[in-house]
């Protein structure tokens, strides 16, 4: 058999490096193989060991230091190995909730099925159904809503349309479905496609517009009356009534009552204005109940005693307390048991109770009772309506403008709260508030 040049080659050199590593091996030890060499002189020379042997020793010596394993050395050598580059994609995905952040107006961010990936500070306030990894069409069902979804998904162009909502308060929104555009992508291709969208608040634009039209009609229909009565009148002491000096006293005495009811018209349509105008947005004040209830009964004592009427408070030991906005819910109440004297002075007291509830999210219910000719069940469903009266004659007589209790409904709508009205003829009548 013919032996390859290779084997040959390696064989060589097998053998001829067993006799450098045993030189290697030697010479590493040679401190100790001089202190060895040293002690073995030392014998011959002082103990007596004959020469051959210390030689022959030594040897032997030799060949086990020869034999002992080489120690290992075990050399570390850190490298540094660069941070991973993140990728186009990556970095889109990091800074879009940061873009969503920093949008003004509530957004979201949906992926192809519709789910919320990721949402603002302002969408979470104002719909705070529409969590994470939800599907937005399954929570708020509204066909325009889910058509501009679809269409938007569909065409991968941007959709718009205005979004009306009565609960709890009414409200209007322009709503913006745009597609998340990526230069390098395929809209269509693309599995991870996402949709922008935003909503724009347009209630106030659209409160504004309905309370200039409703002011003017509203207006226009309530000071006719007492206009028309100050013409007549001035006309009067103008004409027959001009020398006349006790007509005149009389009749300047109706021109001022007339004047007085035509500025607190005027008075109550500005306030439930400005209710109206800020109805949307919820209070965030804290008020005691408790307090606000006395001091209400305190500013009536006056109109009571002239009622010859008691307003009894019942109170709670603990202090009841709601976020609200104080003004307005004092003018709640004061309206309620201002109403409450006027209409119910016959039975001679006014109940008002103040109690902890647990009811669907209300903690606070608040009841006048007063003990007058009560009303028909039938008018019971309207008393909040813009200037709706039972009897237009009295309330006049007691200077109502028919706002009253439009202004409390409006203003317990702001506060989430919720108002019920119970009466029958001859058993008086209830209002009872819950709040939140």
């Amino acid at each position: 058999m013919i032996r390859p040049p290779e084997m040959d080659d390696l064989r060589r050199t097998e053998l001829t490096s067993y006799p450098a590593t045993l030189l290697a091996r030697l010479s590493g030890q040679i401190p100790l193989l001089a202190g060895l060499g040293g002690l073995l002189l030392l014998f011959v020379t002082l103990g007596g060991l004959r020469a051959d042997l210390a030689i022959l020793g030594y040897l032997v010596l030799l060949v086990l230091v020869a034999m002992l394993p080489q120690p290992v050395v075990t050399v570390t050598h850190t490298v540094q190995v660069p941070a991973p580059v993140q990728s186009r994609h990556e970095m889109e995905q990091d800074m879009l909730p940061a873009f969503v952040e920093a949008l003004g107006d509530p957004g979201l961010v949906l992926d192809r099925t519709g789910a919320v990936l990721h949402r603002n500070g302002a969408a979470a306030r104002q719909y705070p159904n529409l969590q994470v990894g939800r599907v937005m069409t399954l929570v708020m069902r509204n066909p325009e809503l889910v058509a501009a979804i679809e269409n938007a998904q569909r065409s991968g162009e941007a959709h718009s349309f205005e979004l009306h909502e009565t609960l709890p308060s009414e409200t209007w929104d322009r709503v913006v479905v745009a597609p998340l555009r990526r230069p390098d992508r395929d809209w269509f291709a693309d599995e991870s496609r996402q949709l922008l969208v935003t909503f724009q608040s347009l209630t106030e634009l659209k409160r504004v517009d309905a309370l200039r039209t409703d002011f003017i009609a509203n207006a226009s229909h309530e000071l006719r009356t007492p206009l028309a009565s100050l013409v007549g009148f001035i006309d009067t002491l103008l004409g027959p009534a001009a020398r006349d000096a006790a007509a005149r006293e009389k009749f300047l005495g109706i021109m001022r009552s007339q004047a007085e009811r035509m500025s607190r018209l005027i008075d109550d349509l500005l306030s439930l204005s400005r209710i109206e105008m800020h109805q949307h947005v919820r209070p965030t004040g804290s008020v005691d109940l408790s307090s606000l209830l006395r001091e209400v009964r305190e500013g009536l004592q006056t109109q009571a005693r002239a009622a010859d009427l008691d307003v009894v408070l019942s109170l709670p030991e603990a202090p009841v307390t709601v976020t609200g906005d104080r003004g307005q819910l004092y003018e709640v109440f004061e309206n309620l048991v201002d109403n409450a004297i006027k209409y119910g002075a016959e039975g001679k007291r006014v109940e008002v109770t103040l109690a902890k509830v647990d009811r669907a999210g209300m903690h606070a219910m608040v009841s006048i009772v007063d003990h007058g000719p009560g009303v028909e069940p039938e008018h019971v469903p309207r008393m909040t309506e813009r200037f709706y009266r039972i009897d237009a004659e009295a309330s006049r007589k007691k200077k109502g403008t028919g706002l009253g209790l439009a202004i409390v409904k409006h203003i317990i709508q702001r506060h989430r709260g919720q108002m019920s009205i119970k009466s029958k003829p001859g058993e008086g009548l209830r209002v009872d508030v819950l709040l939140p």
